[in-house]
């Protein structure tokens, strides 16, 4: 959980601070807990919602996105992290952490959170192309990033 929360933030200080913040928040709600989802699960929920409102209140959120863009799907390209050593996995993460803010957040809770794009859409009160779009433009960007620095 934070380790989820600090690729929302990209703060570690920060992190910690809404971690206390989001597991006060449980413990106050705790009665509200009905047990639909696992007990971890809905605390993740927690976390994710506090750091992404304390990312909403630096007003840097999200890159205004074009209604007529175009989506542009890239499943080509796919790392396979197994078969990385440490040091490309470091560098791929301070690649991931170059990305803007709305960039970072949505390529964190889809690829390393394994939230799909309906259930981001709803986090974020974003559209789901809106999220399909941020998702798209955060692996060409990081795609970018990575061949400039000969990754």
């Amino acid at each position: 959980m934070y380790n989820t929360c600090v690729r929302i933030v990209h703060d570690t200080t920060e992190a910690e601070d809404i971690m206390q913040e989001a597991f006060l928040s449980a413990f106050d709600k705790i009665k509200s807990y009905k047990g639909n989802v696992s007990f971890g699960a809905w605390i993740k929920r927690i976390v994710i919602n506090k750091a992404i409102d304390a990312q909403r209140k630096k007003k840097d959120f999200f890159e205004q996105i074009d209604d007529n863009c175009s989506v542009i799907e890239d499943d080509n390209y796919n790392i396979e992290i197994d078969e990385l050593n440490k040091e490309k996995i470091n560098k791929i993460l301070k690649a991931v952490n170059q990305l803007s803010a709305g960039y970072r957040i949505v390529l964190s809770l889809f690829l390393f959170e394994g939230y799909d794009h309906d259930e981001i859409s709803k986090i974020l009160n974003i559209s789901n192309s809106t999220s399909r779009s941020q998702y798209t433009r955060a692996k060409a960007k990081l795609k970018e990033i990575l061949v400039e620095n000969n990754i």
